[in-house]
């Protein structure tokens, strides 16, 4: 069996860094985004060993999987799963259309 590593686009990081931002500011307090970001490294670790855990999306090759208020986009590539974004599904998506897209 192939080992599986995950990468995170550019873009993937800032969302994911976004996303930390705001409940930092809101909160007052880094705790929630500590308990994000460990539900986060969760769910990745379980894409390594299922990949195809996620929902297909209208855009070739492109996963989603769920997290809570968020999704991961994700596509595998070989031995890599390509995290390309970090989406807060509360957003207009419009906007996650635009960064699919690439406009």
């Amino acid at each position: 069996m192939v080992k599986l590593k995950v990468y995170w686009t550019q873009t993937a990081i800032k969302q994911r860094n976004h996303a930390f931002d705001y409940w930092n500011k809101r909160n007052r307090s880094k705790s929630f985004s500590r308990k994000l970001n460990i539900a986060i490294k969760e769910r990745t670790n379980l894409l390594k060993k299922h990949p195809d855990l996620g929902k297909a999306t209208n855009y070739e090759q492109i996963k989603a999987v769920s997290l809570g208020h968020y999704s991961i986009l994700y596509l595998k590539q070989g031995s890599k799963i390509i995290i390309s974004g970090f989406w807060d599904n509360r957003q207009d998506p419009c906007k996650l259309l635009k960064h699919i897209e690439g406009k």
